[in-house]
């Protein structure tokens, strides 16, 4: 099904069944302040597995990111960090990056990477955030599959028509953007940049 929500003010209703969706194993495409997105609870492997299928991904090798309500939630899921580490991400978020962080105990083996770390999201997005404080963790998070053809993953009812046999609920936000978030990865205490995308890399390293 596609599910119309107001992007400034989401319905608390429309919410609550997208999370009902989550908890009971469900798999959505959703808005972010970047690109949309494929997500699902963190906690329910079966729907990381669909996600797998989709993607066309080995759960092995895959990297999966976990999208947070903000920094306190984020704090969970990732160790202590340093202090200009946290400087950054406090300066940073609600926005449009993925930080790597060593993951803590919290984090679901499934998702961690060989080298123990996660990437972490706080998208500045209301459904984002609304989403994930109504369910309580993180959703986990990745990229439609991209292809050549924009509009296909701008817009939700193409978005739709594309995926609607392989997912529960596409949340139509309005139009997405085209540039991923950027990835900078913070696991061994200096900011390294892995990805340049919608979040700017320069004043970061000043």
């Amino acid at each position: 099904m596609i599910v119309q929500i107001h992007p400034d003010n989401p319905q608390p209703r429309l919410i609550k069944n997208v999370v009902e969706t989550l908890r009971s194993g469900g798999v959505i495409i959703y808005p972010t302040d970047t690109i949309y997105g494929l997500g699902c609870d963190i906690y329910n492997t079966s729907a990381i597995a669909r996600i797998c299928r989709i993607k066309n991904l080995d759960p092995q090798k895959a990297n999966f990111s976990f999208v947070c309500a903000g920094l306190s939630h984020l704090s969970e899921y990732a160790k202590s960090m340093d202090t200009p580490v946290f400087r950054i991400l406090k300066s940073t978020l609600p926005g449009p990056y993925t930080y790597i962080l060593e993951a803590s105990k919290q984090v679901p083996k499934m998702l961690k990477s060989k080298k123990d770390t996660v990437g972490i999201r706080v998208p500045d997005h209301n459904i984002t955030q609304a989403i994930v404080k109504e369910l309580g963790h993180p959703i986990m998070s990745v990229s439609l599959p991209m292809e050549t053809d924009v509009a296909y993953y701008t817009d939700p009812e193409i978005i739709y028509e594309t995926f609607e046999n392989q997912v529960d609920m596409v949340i139509d936000g309005g139009p997405g953007g085209t540039v991923p978030s950027t990835i900078i990865d913070c696991s061994q205490g200096v900011p390294s940049l892995l990805r340049e995308g919608a979040g700017k890399w320069e004043h970061l390293i000043q």
